[in-house]
Formats: structure tokens, sequence, C-alpha cells
């Protein structure tokens, strides 16, 4: 009888068992990769002491694993925190950076244990999280935001971002290993990259988008949505700068696949890590006047 007091203080919106469950289930994978990856422990400065470029490639790899686990914990945390319409963006926000620090921390270990920058595990992650970049936008928006607008065979946004999404990660991939030319595979995947800015449209009323009906879309959530578009448009330009150098269109000599891997890991935490924050900032602003 005399626990009923004490319980009775704690308030019940402050404590999600299924938010802790997910959190400590992620840190316990975690935990399990931990262990059963085989990625030495090793000093930078000892063993890059002469290769100040090799150096930077270890230290994006790791701050990439630790940054992308770090904002995967902070989603996970804030998804209580907004209001329940907007939770599946913060989900989808946790479970693209949480996919990725996976991959980051697979990706370090190949390069510690190799000196090889891994383009298998680099796609791996591309091709689960850039599926879900490419549909966060609908997810904050709403579906009131959705028109019914569609292209033949492919369907409406959602069909279209997808389907854009594996596009432009697929004939990469190819360009990247030599199953295509690497000009072939820029320009297709360029077509996929087209599809989703298609989609959602430009940022700050450059075009409008298939799929949108910007007159529908919250005003606390029009920053955000153009931001999100902006990171398309603008956050995603450097991913083609690091292919042509990873793929010798830019001759870089020995040290393009160094050069291409910093590259690529700046961008993706700059955009993944971006995407969430940004569609956070706006489900905070438009949960604010909603009561929940």
């Amino acid at each position: 009888m005399r626990l009923r007091p004490f319980m009775m203080r704690i308030p019940s919106n402050k404590i999600s068992l299924k938010k802790n469950a997910l959190v400590l289930t992620f840190i316990g994978l975690a935990l399990m990769v931990v262990q059963s990856v085989n990625a030495a422990t090793i000093d930078p400065e000892v063993v890059y002491a002469d290769d100040n470029l090799g150096r930077a490639t270890f230290f994006l790899f790791f701050i990439g694993y630790i940054s992308m686990g770090a904002a995967f914990i902070f989603f996970m945390s804030e998804r209580n925190n907004v209001a329940p319409e907007y939770r599946t963006t913060m989900t989808i926000s946790a479970l693209i950076v949480g996919i990725a620090a996976f991959h980051y921390y697979y990706m370090r270990g190949v390069y510690i244990d190799t000196g090889v920058v891994s383009t298998d595990y680099r796609y791996m992650d591309w091709i689960i999280t850039v599926p879900l970049m490419a549909l966060k936008f609908p997810s904050l928006i709403g579906k009131d935001a959705i028109t019914d607008a569609k292209l033949p065979i492919i369907g409406g946004f959602t069909g279209v971002c997808f389907t854009g999404a594996l596009i432009m990660i697929s004939f990469g991939y190819m360009g990247e290993t030599g199953a295509l030319p690497p000009a072939v595979g820029l320009i297709l995947g360029g077509v996929g990259w087209a599809m989703i800015m298609v989609a959602t449209g430009l940022p700050f009323g450059l075009y409008d988008g298939l799929g949108v009906d910007n007159s529908k879309i919250k005003e606390e959530l029009v920053w955000s949505a153009n931001a999100l578009r902006t990171f398309i448009l603008v956050g995603w330009i450097i991913y083609p700068l690091g292919y042509l150098v990873g793929t010798e269109m830019i001759d870089a000599g020995s040290d393009g696949q160094e050069i291409m891997a910093i590259l690529y890991n700046i961008a993706d935490m700059i955009n993944k890590i971006g995407f969430g924050i940004v569609a956070w900032m706006g489900a905070r602003k438009a949960s604010a006047h909603m009561s929940f």
C-alpha cells in the first residue's frame, strides 16, 4: 500500500515501454555487432602516420558510425514528444540512421582490416535507406497534401519516389562495380534522382511537384517541407561528385577511393541526420498547435 502514492506520482506520459524497448533492442543489437565483427582497435596516429587521407577516411567512418547511432537514440527518444500523426516520421528517421550506423561499423571494419573502401556495404545501406528518405516527405506533410496525380505504370507519389530511389541506387551500383560503363550508370541513376524531385517538387516555389498540393501543407510544416526538398536538390549533389572520383571519371590517381569515401561519408551525415532533424523540427512545431 505504501508504494501506491509513489507510483501515482509518476507521469504516465513520461514512460513509454514500447519506446524504451526499441531503444534497448537497438543497443543490444549494436553490442552483438561489436562482439561479432572483426574491426581491430588501432591507433590511427600510428597506422596512418604518413597517410593523412587514409587517416581522414578512417576518422569519417568512425564519426559516421557514432553520429548515426546517436541520432537513432535521439529520434526514438523524441518519438513520443510529437503528435501521433508524426510518430511514423520519427520512426522512419530513426530507421534511416540506425541502419546506416550498422553499415558504417562494417565499412569501418573492412577499411581497417584491408585498407579497401567497401562498395557492397555502402550500397546495401543505400538500397534500404534512400527509399526511406524519399518516403519521409509524404509521412511528414500528410496524406491530405498528396495528390492523385499518377505516372503510367509507376503510379502515384509513393510509387514514383520508391521507383526513383531504386533506379538511382541500382544503376549507381552497376556503374561503380563495372557492370555498366560509369557514365551510363551516372546518367541512368540521375533519372531516378530526377523522378524523386518530380514527385516532391523543388524548394521555395521553384516547382510544386507532381504529387504535392502545397496549399494543403500545414503552415507549421512549410519550412520543413522546403528544407527536405533542398536536401534532395542540393545535399544530394555531393554523391555524384564522389561517384565521379570513385569511378575515375575524374582522375584522382591512387587516392580516388579514399576521396570518394570521404565525400560519401560527409554526404551521408549531412543528409541522413539533417533530414531527420528537419523533420523533427517540423513535427515539434506542428505538434505544439495540437492537443495530444
